[in-house]
């Protein structure tokens, strides 16, 4: 078993993000004789290279697969492609190596060492490996990594990093501190992604983004550059680096001083959250690997899974395995915290993830938690929950619990209805009872009492009595509603709003008439009920409408001029209705109780009330911001004058120009619509007028020797019949339009109606 401990108390309230343990089986023996220098991970297999020159493939449980001895010096490093089907080995003389990612495709047989130099090794088309020098003079390259087209290495000077597509080097991110020795404090390079480089040297973290640069800036430069997105300092020395999300798991190496002397104290695995120039601890664990005392920064690595979060945390004599919890290690963690309530909870959110624990079992380990804390009443509730429908579990709970004398915590949790325990364990519950507390005894067991003999009316009135909470269960389950029809008001002092859900659900057992006429001496629960059902349905209790009325303006005055517009059924016919009362009622509430001038306006414009308008004013009289709300709203229904003559000298308006403004445009819009308006009268006007002369100018023809104008006779002077056109300034006349009101004398009509009154005569003419 592998310990960890953290850094601060080891009782931590903090639950660790990750657990450890050892490599072990094969890995075990290797580092009996040997010791580890360094390994490389792939989905499938692990490669140990060690201090003798040896490599070792294992698998993911330790077990070796193959031995290689490779060198007669220690292995610096091993590097794969992404199939694992090659193998890149460097040992102490040849420093360090990086296969290209996909080594095993034909066109990219590629891979670069590092020593003095960095050489690319490629092979051509004839089959034969061509060198070529990357770089050289800054020293001795103590890592290399290859991700894509992108290799990143690390010498003496700092980190570069190489594009193979355009052979061309893209940066140098110099090292910090320069008084560390490279050799004895390696730099740590880790791609993220494929364009993420994270680098760790001594006490420095940054992490490095490869970017494409824009074509117009290229000229000369790469078409690539590095961005440094984040730079900041640790307290310890860093031996690794890997990403977990978007955080990062760090290796430190941990030197203290004591009494001016320096110790290697355990080496940390902590997880950081990166920020642009700092960091945040997520977490931290001190790892006890073997012989930490005699080991140096150089010594430890830390490798890392991309198929999966596991960090192997290799050492010359210890490989520790650091995989994420899961959520059975959660749990485990809640357990032994003795968290026992949220360690249930997870238990039963993720119970299809768990497979080392039970949820009953954990639910018992809870149970017996509260019972050994003094804790009965809590402990007989989580029987409810977690026991279940396993009558034996209740049995052997009910036992112990006599046992310990809390019979009555658990008796009113026991299982009841369908399913029951066996008689004799009520049987010694109602015995305790009688014995020692007979009241509660009829509390708890009302329903047992008497649905053996089918009672239920019995039981219902003494839930009722008792104000138990299963009286609803209970009404609904035996159908009892034929019992609670004179009972209606004990249910309403039991839960009002319980009760009229169960009557308005069941109307077709209990009449709204039924109930209407039980709660006619309890008006307030009959305005709920009423209230309900017109929420429900505005047309059912349309006869209760009149009623209801009286009821909202005395218990919900609120919700009185919703239902007033909602309801069809209210007889406004009646002078009561009509009579300002109510509607001064309604505005009312809404300026007092409300406070919403807005409202009240649109109140009063939809009235159209002069007294109504007349009661808003003087309310608002005192109040500025209701005067506002008036200048701004009433200038197309009131006179603003009639207001602006009432506000007293001195009182301050909020926005008082601004209203003001308002009136006025109101005014000059009023003023543009009527003349507006008059122009169209006075065209019309001028249009009839300008027809009627026309009409009154056209010549007609008339045939006789007799014609009666204006009451007065003309005879012609010819005596012979002939056709006559007379034109006359205002009129015409024509034989067949005489009116005759003499008999055998014929009078114009449009004369006689001049003589009437205005309009008769063309009234006349239209006939």
């Amino acid at each position: 078993m592998f310990n960890q401990v953290s850094p601060g108390e080891e009782d931590s309230e903090e639950e660790p993000k990750l657990k450890y343990e050892r490599l072990s089986n094969g890995v075990t023996e290797i580092l009996q004789k040997d010791a580890a220098s360094c390994m490389t991970v792939h989905d499938k297999f692990l490669a140990l290279g060690t201090h003798f020159g040896k490599v070792f493939l294992l698998d993911i449980q330790g077990n070796i697969t193959q031995k290689f001895e490779i060198s007669s010096v220690k292995i610096n490093q091993i590097s794969l492609d992404e199939s694992g089907e090659h193998v890149g080995i460097c040992s102490e003389d040849g420093k360090v190596v990086a296969l290209h990612p996909q080594f095993t495709r034909s066109n990219y047989k590629q891979f670069v060492t590092g020593g003095n130099k960095l050489l690319l090794y490629e092979r051509n088309w004839l089959n034969r490996w061509k060198t070529v020098v990357l770089h050289e003079g800054e020293g001795t390259i103590t890592n290399v990594q290859w991700r894509t087209n992108l290799i990143a290495w690390a010498n003496n000077v700092g980190v570069k990093i190489y594009d193979i597509s355009t052979k061309q080097r893209i940066t140098n991110v110099l090292r910090d501190n320069v008084s560390l020795r490279p050799d004895m404090y390696p730099c740590s390079l880790c791609w993220k992604d494929d364009s993420t480089l994270i680098v760790g040297w001594g006490t420095s973290i940054k992490i490095c983004i490869v970017k494409e640069r824009n074509p117009t800036e290229m000229r000369d430069l790469p078409s690539r550059y590095v961005e440094i997105v984040s730079a900041f300092e640790t307290e310890f020395f860093i031996c690794g680096l890997a990403p977990l999300a978007d955080q990062l798991v760090t290796l430190y190496f941990v030197k203290e001083n004591a009494e001016n002397m320096d110790f290697r104290a355990r080496p940390r695995l902590d997880i950081i959250q990166s920020l642009p120039e700092s960091c945040e601890e997520i977490s931290s664990d001190a790892l006890t690997v073997r012989n930490f005392q005699d080991n140096e920064c150089r010594d430890y690595r830390l490798e890392h899974s991309e198929g999966e979060s596991l960090f192997y945390i290799i050492s010359p004599k210890d490989i520790v395995v650091a995989k994420e919890r899961d959520q059975d290690d959660h749990i485990d963690w809640l357990l032994e915290k003795k968290k026992y309530e949220e360690a249930l909870m997870a238990a039963e959110i993720s119970f299809k993830n768990i497979k080392r624990h039970d949820i009953k079992k954990i639910g018992m380990s809870y149970i017996n938690h509260l019972v050994k804390t003094g804790d009965y009443e809590g402990a007989a509730r989580k029987c409810q929950k977690v026991l279940g429908k396993n009558m034996e579990l209740w049995e052997n709970e009910v036992y112990r619990f006599k046992t310990i004398g809390q019979l009555k915590a658990i008796s009113q949790y026991l299982p009841r209805g369908d399913l029951r325990l066996r008689p004799a364990i009520y049987e010694m519950i109602l015995h305790e009872f009688l014995k020692t507390d007979y009241e509660s005894c009829i509390i708890i067991w009302p329903l047992s009492r008497y649905t053996y003999d089918q009672r239920y009316d019995k039981a219902l009135e003494i839930y009722l009595r008792l104000r138990h909470k299963d009286v609803y269960q209970l009404i609904h389950k035996h159908n009892l509603f034929s019992s609670i029809e004179d009972k209606i008001v004990l249910l309403m002092d039991f839960d009002k709003e319980k009760a009229v859900d169960m009557l308005l659900d069941n109307e077709d057992k209990i009449s709204i008439d039924r109930v209407v006429e039980e709660l006619a001496d309890k008006p307030e629960y009959l305005h709920v009920y009423l209230h309900k059902l017109f929420k429900r349905d505005h047309h059912k209790g349309q006869k209760y409408h009149e009623r209801q009325i009286g009821l909202y303006a005395e218990y919900d005055r609120p919700n009185l001029l919703p239902f007033l517009r909602d309801s069809t059924h209210c007889p406004l016919e009646k002078p009561y209705y009509l009579q300002p009362f109510l509607l001064e009622v309604t505005l009312q509430m809404i300026m007092e109780e409300l406070a919403n001038v807005d409202k009240a306006i649109d109140f009063a414009k939809e009235q159209d009330d002069a007294e109504l308008w007349e009661d808003l004013i003087s309310y608002s009289i005192d109040k500025p911001p209701f005067i506002t709300g008036l200048l701004n709203n009433i200038g197309t229904h009131v006179d603003p004058i009639l207001l602006i003559h009432r506000i007293k000298e001195g009182m301050e308006i909020p926005n008082l120009r601004d209203s003001l403004v308002k009136i006025l445009q109101d005014y000059n819009l009023q003023i543009l619509l009527r003349e507006g308006c008059k122009k169209i009268l006075v065209a019309d006007s001028l249009s009839l007028l300008q027809k009627m002369h026309r009409t009154q100018m056209r010549g007609v023809r008339v045939d006789g020797s007799l014609i009666y104008i204006c009451y007065q006779t003309l005879k012609l002077s010819r005596s012979q019949n002939f056709d006559l056109f007379i034109f006359l300034v205002y009129l015409f006349h024509q034989m067949r339009t005489f009116v005759s009101r003499i008999p055998g004398v014929q009078f114009c009509n449009i004369c006689s109606a001049k003589k009437r009154g205005p309009g008769s005569g063309i009234l006349d003419m239209k006939k």
